[in-house]
């Protein structure tokens, strides 16, 4: 008698998909994509899911480049490059100073995975932008077709700031789609409001083409019943928009960062590592036809 498939077969074979990944490769866009991951509100995992899954992406055989857009710095010191005053990086790319190309340098995670790293200068951008000339565009016309088939990538993941300023705006242009991530715990949902408002008012007058195409929960203790509660509320309020796979709470993707790595290089066979793997796959597989829209924003 067959015992069937069971949690612990489906691990081991989750862990050989990410130790040999040339064997398990996701598929290539038929046209580049470009997620912004956005969510105002801070400590949701939104550096933490744009750097693992952009490696997930890159070890399977895609590549990818991450714009780091947050002053702050932490995607660019999670893939380890360089972002000290002084380098070349996104602050200058939005001036107009140097094309994108010029800024984008390898990480040390894969020779697939570039990354346009944030520097300090950056946190005075926003004042710098309100007086220039398409404010709100700025990345959006570094990010142009040419300079992005000189770099030849599959995926483009921008990192935002937790706020709704100017540099997410930016970020909300210059993308197609919008990821969010979402944490089980306590006001899960508090301010997403105000993001999805500014995502309709972007959508309406500076980018018809944006759209919530992902919703990704993390930080998921399933211990707890209220981990149970918030992945069924962002479920029902999101239907499928929102991902299979939930990043579950874990010691190795918070450490991962202090050693300038992602988790899949940190720890390769720990759950934090595999589930970002599944939720990279399902964002390649899924493609980006999926939309999250509020009743009344386009005609239904």
């Amino acid at each position: 008698m067959s015992l069937g498939w069971t949690p612990i077969a489906d691990e081991a074979e989750r862990a050989a998909r990410l130790r040999h990944p040339e064997k398990h490769g996701m598929p290539r866009p038929e046209t580049r994509r470009v997620l912004t991951v956005a969510n105002q509100k801070g400590g949701v995992g939104k550096t933490t899911s744009t750097v693992n899954l952009a490696g997930a992406l890159a070890m399977h055989g895609l590549r990818v480049l991450v714009i780091d857009l947050d002053p702050q710095g932490n995607a660019s010191t999670a893939l380890g490059v360089e972002h000290r005053t002084g380098t070349s990086s996104v602050y200058e790319v939005m001036l107009g100073e140097i094309g994108l190309d010029e800024a984008a340098v390898e990480s040390t995670a894969s020779p697939d995975l570039l990354c346009v790293p944030a520097t300090i200068d950056l946190a005075g951008a926003e004042i710098e932008l309100v007086s220039m000339v398409a404010r709100e565009s700025r990345l959006s016309q570094a990010l142009n077709d040419e300079a992005l088939a000189r770099l030849d990538v599959d995926y483009v993941l921008i990192d935002c700031p937790p706020s709704l300023g100017l540099l997410t705006v930016n970020a909300l242009v210059a993308a197609s789609e919008v990821l969010i991530p979402i944490q089980c715990e306590y006001y899960a949902l508090e301010g997403l409001g105000q993001l999805l408002s500014n995502i309709d008012l972007v959508r309406s007058h500076l980018n018809t083409a944006l759209h919530v195409s992902t919703i990704l929960l993390t930080m998921y203790d399933g211990r707890t019943k209220l981990a149970d509660q918030v992945t069924s509320e962002v479920r029902q309020h999101f239907g499928p928009t929102v991902l299979r796979t939930v990043i579950p709470r874990s010691v190795k993707v918070s450490e991962a960062p202090g050693y300038s790595q992602t988790v899949l290089a940190y720890d390769p066979g720990s759950r934090g590592a595999m589930s970002y793997v599944d939720a990279a796959r399902e964002i390649a597989e899924h493609g980006a036809t999926g939309a999250y829209r509020p009743a009344g924003t386009d005609g239904r």
